[in-house]
């Protein structure tokens, strides 16, 4: 077993569009990150990898005729210790949530369990992509959860509904695609995909110039409309390119690119909910995730 076995089995090149998560949910919350919102990213990293391990447990006979090169079909990791590392990992990660105090907690828990569900029982199933839809979701709740934290968990969890239903409604659009991903032949998946990150584009700009968004002034709303054009630019061509020509190589190319396009509509949400900063600070990680993803597979 060598490191980069290990590195393509965790998709590594994936873990940027995690902290994301858990920021845009602390600045929906109306809260600066702090102490409990790394504790909250931490948690969301753990679990994110326990599900990428589990994920290749369970489709390892699928893997071996469908993708003979990935880790476990080529004997570079044993299946033994990937079911171990999903194990070790939703267990840290639970651990970290804990710290963050019971509602992270209760988050994390539900966090998990979709994880697992997702993997064991739901991905070929009608419900998979709604399953992944609601990981993510879940995971932008608890950033939010974890930093309120007590008694204004509730209040901040509802005030970061609506971010977390966009967040979701991007990953289920993105899931659809990635059902493909081996065979190609589908395009009407990639259309609704880009007409999904459309709607979840106009949406953030729209919420966010108006009297119900956070952002104030011009300059914010410039830079929310910024990070959501970025947004749609990452994903809406290679979109588009996989409806056209729905082989393989293209279809992997959109579900690659809608993977990293999580990392500025995060930052959209963010800076949509008043902390530019945060939305800045995310933005930065683009750079990181597009260069590993040249060495590590996102899918």
């Amino acid at each position: 077993m060598t490191a980069g076995a290990w590195a393509e089995l965790l998709r590594v090149s994936a873990l940027f569009t995690v902290p994301g998560d858990a920021l845009a949910g602390a600045a929906a919350a109306g809260r600066r990150p702090d102490r409990s919102t790394a504790l909250a990213v931490g948690a969301s990293l753990c679990l994110y990898e326990a599900g990428m391990a589990l994920n290749d447990w369970a489709d390892r006979e699928e893997d071996a005729v469908d993708r003979p090169h990935r880790p476990i079909p080529s004997g570079r990791i044993t299946p033994r210790a990937a079911l171990t590392a999903a194990g070790a990992l939703t267990a840290a990660g639970l651990a970290l949530a804990a710290r963050a105090g019971r509602p992270a907690l209760g988050v994390a828990t539900g966090l998990a369990a979709t994880v697992w569900a997702y993997d064991l029982r739901l991905k070929h199933t009608p419900a998979g992509p709604a399953a992944m839809a609601a990981a993510r979701a879940l995971d932008l709740l608890l950033g939010a959860t974890a930093t309120a934290a007590g008694q204004a968990a509730p209040r901040a969890a509802a005030r970061a509904a609506l971010p977390a239903a966009l967040l979701g409604a991007h990953t289920y659009a993105v899931t659809t695609v990635s059902r493909h991903e081996t065979q190609g032949g589908s395009t009407t998946a990639p259309l609704a995909a880009l007409a999904a990150v459309a709607g979840i584009g106009g949406a953030v700009v729209r919420e966010g110039h108006t009297s119900r968004g956070t952002a104030r002034g011009a300059p914010a709303r410039l830079l929310v409309t910024a990070l959501t054009g970025a947004y749609v630019r990452t994903t809406a061509r290679p979109l588009a390119h996989a409806a056209l020509n729905p082989s393989p190589p293209l279809t992997q190319r959109a579900v690659g690119s809608g993977i990293r396009a999580m990392i500025p509509l995060q930052a959209a949400l963010a800076a949509r909910a008043g902390a530019a900063g945060t939305g800045l600070a995310v933005m930065g990680l683009v750079p990181l995730a597009r260069a590993l993803s040249r060495k590590v597979s996102p899918t």
